[in-house]
């Protein structure tokens, strides 16, 4: 059972899995077409608000999985009183309500992706820097309680900066870029300072899968990154020489963010508890994601 699996990540990963012959339960808040989604006729899509706590309970007994990705939320980490309620609502409700309905199936286990905003010890347990870090910080709180006392397999994964091919999210860094160069135009941005660790999206998927198949990952926390901090601003301009354009990135015209700190991995547990790590580097990563988004223009 794959949650938001019309999403970024979420739908990568419902392809990987249903080329591994899996049976995929694939559930959204909205109707997708199954010939949009490419996944195969073994695919069951299920629209549903997890939100709801009868509805969570109805899905997961009548789909009785043998394991969860719950990846389905509200991704926003701007900085507004705004997003308080929605993120709280999809972020921290639904997972709430799958633990709870999952605690009563027996051997059901649960992949949770968190944030690497949280606080950890990567970042020096810095506090939640968003409504959405909170709400994740909290629904990991949540997974580990469940984990405690009720011996739940839960596993919280915490992907750095995803991205790659299928995000098309344009308010995130990369496809805005690539969408910019493709129609001629100079992308206004912030300074560029802010580091951040990158991670490719079918590296994210690979962890997701080891951490659906293994017994040694319940109730662990584990970052997913590849451990290196690459600016901003160093980021787009790889992406700019990859394009070739003669377009230039406009700096410093959008205010930066309040609270932006660097989040990077402690890549070592997740290495020791899946044996994964990041294979893709960040000029490969980009070629790959541009080439995705020129072939869709």
């Amino acid at each position: 059972m794959v949650t938001g699996a019309s999403g970024f990540i979420g739908s990568r990963l419902s392809l990987r899995l249903d080329g591994m012959g899996a049976e995929v339960h694939a559930v959204s808040r909205n109707p997708v077409h199954r010939q949009a989604s490419g996944l195969s006729e073994r695919a069951i899509w299920h629209a549903a608000d997890l939100r709801d706590r009868e509805t969570a309970e109805a899905l997961l007994q009548k789909i009785n999985p043998d394991v969860v990705f719950h990846l389905a939320g509200e991704v926003d980490g701007a900085r507004e009183a705004g997003l308080v309620l929605p993120t709280l609502e999809s972020n921290l409700l639904s997972t709430v309500n799958l633990l709870n309905h999952a605690a009563a199936l027996p051997g059901v286990r649960v992949i949770l992706c968190g944030s690497s905003e949280e606080p950890r010890p990567a970042n020096e347990q810095s506090p939640p820097p968003s409504p959405y870090a909170m709400a994740k910080w909290a629904a990991t709180g949540y997974a580990q309680m469940f984990s405690r006392l009720w011996g739940v397999p839960v596993t919280v994964l915490r992907p750095t900066m995803v991205y790659g091919p299928g995000q098309r999210d344009a308010r995130k860094l990369v496809p805005y870029l690539a969408l910019s160069l493709l129609r001629g135009e100079e992308p206004r941005l912030t300074s560029g300072s802010k580091r951040a660790d990158w991670v490719y999206v079918d590296d994210v998927v690979d962890a997701l899968v080891l951490a659906g198949g293994t017994d040694r990952a319940a109730g662990q926390v584990l970052d997913v990154g590849t451990g290196v901090l690459t600016s901003v601003r160093e980021t787009v301009e790889l992406l700019f020489r990859i394009s070739g354009t003669s377009l230039r990135p406009r700096f410093g015209v959008v205010a930066d963010r309040p609270l932006d700190m660097a989040q990077t991995a402690d890549v070592g547990p997740a290495a020791e508890v899946l044996g994964w790590r990041a294979v893709v580097g960040l000029e490969e990563g980009l070629r790959r994601t541009l080439a995705w988004y020129a072939e869709r223009r």
